[in-house]
């Protein structure tokens, strides 16, 4: 897959109409978006213009609540969460830019959670891509792909978006 070929902005609208399809269905009543820093924060901010939702876009910094510490060490650049007070019962969309294992999900749910028991939860990813670890899947996919073994995607930017695809050292 040649990640030139990806047309982000094609891929957000997929996203919109998705999530405008999933919040009638679900019948989410006034949604809180939050996007996952870094990239899903950029997406979530074009999604939350494109649906006009009323409610400010909350921030997620997960930082302290992944697993993988042992792997990747501290992150130095840790960014405090903006979210509101209270999410006990509140419906919320959280937007982050690539679905890989699950755990990033993972670790932004238990943040959630620290806030109050959310009356549900809609993901929306803009790639989705093979690898799932855990069971959590996205509700709304942009695109989906697959990468050869020690590859991985990430999206630039925040102005313009992009993607770019690396080798992941150490991978065999």
């Amino acid at each position: 897959m040649n990640p030139n070929h990806i047309d982000i902005p094609e891929l957000i609208d997929r996203l919109a109409d998705q999530l405008k399809a999933l919040i009638a269905e679900r019948k989410l009543n006034n949604p809180l978006m939050i996007g996952i820093r870094t990239g899903g924060v950029w997406i979530a901010e074009r999604l939350h213009r494109k649906l006009h939702i009323s409610e400010p876009l909350g921030l997620l910094d997960i930082s302290f609540y992944r697993d993988d510490f042992s792997q990747i060490g501290m992150n130095p650049k840790v960014k405090p969460s903006q979210l509101p007070a209270q999410l006990e019962g509140r419906d919320i969309i959280l937007v982050d830019d690539v679905f890989y294992t699950g755990r990033t999900i993972r670790a932004a749910l238990n943040e959630i959670f620290d806030y109050g028991r959310p009356n549900q939860v809609v993901l929306a990813v803009l790639i989705k891509r093979d690898g799932k670890q855990i069971p959590i899947a996205p509700d709304c996919v942009g695109i989906r792909i697959e990468l050869n073994p020690g590859q991985r995607i990430k999206l630039t930017g925040p102005e313009p978006l992009g993607v770019h695809i690396e080798c992941v050292k150490g991978a065999a």
